[in-house]
């Protein structure tokens, strides 16, 4: 890969890093801050911040790291670090075989 390339990569990847740990924040620590406004709203008849504390942040996480297989995928096949057109027969065989 051409250092102007893995530039581009590196920055796509780390700007991706900070989304992540920037919506981690949020559901983590910010819906703390605010429970007291936040208290309003209901999820499923339980209060927002003690759903978010109890196992909002722990499904958002979860599903973050989903997002994130699936970009990061989508990424790497965009700067040629997957193979578009991968040999099917190979992929289900033993490596000894």
């Amino acid at each position: 890969m051409d250092p102007e390339k893995a530039q581009a990569y590196f920055r796509l990847r780390t700007t991706l890093i900070f989304i992540y740990l920037g919506i981690g924040v949020l559901v983590s620590y910010m819906v703390v801050l605010f429970a007291e406004s936040l208290s309003s709203f209901s999820v499923m008849g339980i209060p927002l911040p003690y759903y978010m504390g109890s196992q909002g942040a722990v499904i958002t996480f979860i599903v973050l790291l989903f997002f994130n297989a699936a970009i990061s995928d989508v990424i790497d096949r965009r700067f040629g670090l997957i193979p578009k057109d991968k040999n099917t027969d190979t992929d289900n065989k033993a490596v000894n075989q």
